[in-house]
């Protein structure tokens, strides 16, 4: 093999107690906090089910998957459809919108999650074509107008100003220049662990080349790289913030709009373009369906491996199995698996 691309998050970094638990607690500030649901410290949905949500596929940003459960959890709230809002100049004034909207319901509407419909409706997600789109296709009404997702974090967008708040902490002044509305304890992202050794990676790194295709911005993408002195592992990275360029620059010389997130292939092709070696045999370790997809249409244009990873929170048979029908074509649980790949015999390139 000449090329191993990672992605982040769940293969070379554990979120279970930072991406996933910010998107739990976005959930629980949004309901609350701009909405004037009675939740309580629990909130309505758990870090499980975000991972089940995640395995429909098309959850690449978790800022949609966010949304896509706040849209679920406001189906059957017995809040009413909104298909539309005003649009604001301010996020005071977004907030206070929705908080004058939600507050002459009456009775106060409530949410109690059944994992038996959420299971039914995943599985109706997964149909519609998974991801956001496929959330608003199974839904039967819009409740589009109370989440207030897109825009810029100081106007309209509270799912990525709630977010950034609690994964980011402290970091989220200097990166932003704002002042907090919503959260003011640590940054979650201080509770990512590494997982894969350094020590494998230098091993691995001493005989090809590697690379990191992730979902993460970029800035939240080099925290964690410096945070874990990752950077001299790697030769390529590219992140959300390289996509959405690519994705900008295509609206502009077409005027069409076109996705650049996994499952396309974009960010694995450019790792490999960055890197420079012509005609490469090449693997990628993901721990998602998208992940997979992603490989399968890179496939359509040069030789690689899907390789899936299970970490130790998500080493259930489902996932394996899913990961095996998106089209790995090994499944992995522990980073030490990874050094059989130095050898030529394990992968399909013969």
């Amino acid at each position: 093999m000449d090329i191993l691309i990672f992605d982040m998050d769940g293969v070379l970094i554990d979120v279970s107690k930072s991406y996933r638990e910010t998107i739990r607690q976005t959930v629980l500030v949004y309901l609350e906090r701009c909405l004037g649901f009675e939740i309580g410290k629990r909130g309505p949905i758990s870090k499980e089910e975000i991972a089940l949500f995640k395995s429909t596929g098309g959850f690449n940003n978790d800022w949609d998957l966010t949304s896509g459960l706040l849209l679920y959890l406001l189906s059957f709230s017995g809040i009413p459809p909104l298909p539309k809002r005003n649009k604001f100049n301010s996020i005071l004034k977004t907030l206070q919108y929705l908080k004058t909207k939600s507050s002459s319901l009456y009775p106060r509407p409530t949410i109690r999650l059944n994992r038996k419909h959420l299971s039914a409706f995943l599985e109706k997600v997964k149909s519609s074509g998974g991801g956001l789109k496929g959330i608003r296709r199974t839904l039967t009404g819009s409740w589009n107008g109370w989440i207030c997702r897109s825009g810029d974090l100081d106007k309209e967008n509270l799912v990525k100003r709630i977010f950034q708040e609690v994964y980011l902490g402290k970091q989220f002044t200097s990166f932003y220049h704002l002042q907090p509305l919503f959260y003011q304890g640590k940054g979650l992202y201080l509770q990512e662990r590494l997982l894969v050794p350094r020590r494998i990676l230098s091993s691995l790194r001493k005989k090809m080349k590697m690379g990191i295709a992730s979902g993460r911005p970029r800035f939240e993408a080099e925290l964690a790289l410096k945070r874990f002195r990752l950077l001299p592992h790697f030769d390529s990275v590219v992140t959300l913030d390289e996509c959405m360029e690519e994705e900008t620059r295509i609206f502009r010389s077409t005027g069409r709009r076109k996705s650049f997130l996994k499952p396309h292939p974009y960010s694995l092709l450019r790792v490999i373009r960055e890197v420079g070696i012509p005609r490469p045999k090449c693997g990628y370790v993901g721990d998602v369906v998208d992940d997979m997809l992603a490989v399968q249409a890179a496939r359509k244009r040069l030789q690689m491996v899907a390789i899936g990873f299970l970490s130790g929170r998500s080493k259930l048979k489902a996932s394996k199995e899913s990961l095996f029908r998106a089209g790995a074509d090994f499944v992995i649980e522990n980073p030490k698996d990874l050094l059989q790949f130095l050898s030529p015999s394990p992968h399909p390139f013969g």
